[in-house]
C-alpha cells in the first residue's frame, strides 16, 4: 500500500489509482515522524536493488563524456547515491543506432521513471517525439536545454564571488576574467558582483575567447593583456596556461592564474565545484520526483545549486 501511494511504477497504474483515491477520500495524511523515522532506518544501511535510473549519454563518442573528471564525478555521487537508497544507475547511449523512439521503448520495458541527463558536451540533444510524461527527469546545468525539467548544478554566481574573493586576498588587483566563447555558466555574474564591489576603478573588460585556439584566440589573449595589463586571470578555458606561456608569459612569475574548475581547468588555484556532491543532490531529486509522483515535463523548474570551494595552488600564490 505505502509503494502504491509513492506512486511505484512497480504497482500497476489502477491499483495505484484505486490505493490514492481511497486515501484520498479517507482523508489521509502522511505522518511526517513515521516518515522521517522510515528514511533514518534506510540510511543506515545499504537497500535491496529495487529498481533502476537511467543516466543518458548523448556524446558522439560516450567514453568522452566521463574523461571529463567533473563529469566522471557526477557520476560517482549519482551512482553511489542510487545504490544507498536502493536503485541501480545504468547508463544509456543515445546515438544513430539508439534513437529517442528506440531509448523510450527500452526505458518503458525495464520499468524505468527516473532519467539523469548529464551534459553533451555543447551539443543539442534531438529528443525528437520523445513521451516524457511517464518519466521523472533531472538535467546537469543550464546547458541542457531540452527537456525543459529540474536541475542540479554548481551554484556558479557564488562560485565566481568565492574566486574573485580570494584571488584578491592573495593581493592581486587587477583582475582579468577569461571565458570561453560557448560558456553556458553564470560564473560572471559573481565575478562582476565582487569587481564591482570592490575595486570598479580596476575593472578589466572580459575576454571571450574560442576554445580551438588558433593565431586568431593568441593574437586577441595578447592585445588584452596588453591593453588592461591583469596582474592575475579568473578563467574557464582549459588551454589558458598554455596560450600564456606560447606568449612569453609565465604562470606565476608574470600574472596568476585561477580555474573555474580545478578538476579539469589545468590550473591547481581555483573552484572546486564539488562535483561528487551534485551528482548525489541530483539522485536525491529525482527519487523525491519518484516517490512523490510528479512525473513529466514541471510547469514550474527548481533548480537545485551546490556551491563549489575555493583551493589554493602555485598558479596563484600570495603576492
Amino acid at each position: 500500500m505505502s509503494r502504491a501511494l509513492r506512486g511505484n511504477r512497480q504497482i500497476s497504474e489502477p491499483i495505484r489509482q484505486l490505493v490514492q483515491r481511497t486515501a484520498q477520500e479517507m482523508g489521509y495524511r502522511p505522518d511526517p515522524m513515521l516518515s522521517a523515522l522510515a528514511q533514518y532506518r534506510r540510511s543506515k544501511g545499504k537497500l535491496p536493488i529495487a529498481a533502476e535510473l537511467a543516466w543518458i549519454n548523448g556524446w558522439p563518442d560516450p567514453a568522452q563524456l566521463r574523461s571529463f573528471h567533473e563529469f566522471d564525478l557526477y557520476w560517482k555521487g549519482a551512482s553511489d547515491e542510487a545504490d544507498r537508497n536502493g536503485f541501480r544507475l545504468e547508463e544509456f547511449v543515445l546515438s544513430h543506432t539508439t534513437s529517442p523512439a528506440r531509448l523510450e521503448k527500452i526505458l518503458r520495458a525495464r520499468n524505468i521513471s527516473g532519467i539523469l541527463i548529464p551534459p553533451a558536451g555543447g551539443i543539442a540533444l534531438n529528443w525528437g517525439n520523445f513521451r516524457w510524461d511517464d518519466f521523472c527527469i533531472v538535467r546537469f546545468g543550464h546547458s541542457i536545454t531540452t527537456p525543459r525539467a529540474h536541475l542540479v548544478t554548481s551554484d556558479q554566481l557564488t562560485d565566481g564571488l568565492i574566486a574573485f574573493e580570494n584571488i584578491w586576498k592573495n593581493g592581486y588587483r587587477r583582475i582579468g576574467l577569461a571565458i570561453s566563447a560557448t560558456s553556458h555558466t553564470r560564473f560572471s555574474a559573481g565575478y562582476f558582483f565582487s569587481q564591482a564591489r570592490r575595486a570598479p576603478a580596476l575593472s578589466i573588460p572580459p575576454l571571450t575567447v574560442s576554445e580551438k585556439g588558433g593565431g586568431q584566440a593568441l593574437s586577441q589573449i595578447d592585445k588584452w593583456l596588453r591593453q588592461h595589463k591583469p596582474d592575475a586571470i579568473l578563467t574557464d578555458l582549459k588551454a589558458m596556461g598554455l596560450w600564456l606561456a606560447q606568449l612569453g608569459r609565465k604562470v606565476p612569475g608574470d600574472l596568476g592564474l585561477a580555474t573555474l574548475s580545478v578538476l579539469d581547468g589545468n590550473a591547481d588555484a581555483g573552484i572546486d565545484q564539488n562535483s561528487e556532491e551534485i551528482g548525489r543532490a541530483a539522485v536525491q531529486l529525482v527519487i523525491s520526483l519518484i516517490n512523490h509522483n510528479e512525473f513529466g515535463i514541471p510547469e514550474i523548474c527548481r533548480e537545485l545549486l551546490v556551491e563549489g570551494r575555493w583551493v589554493s595552488g602555485t598558479t596563484l600564490p600570495p603576492k
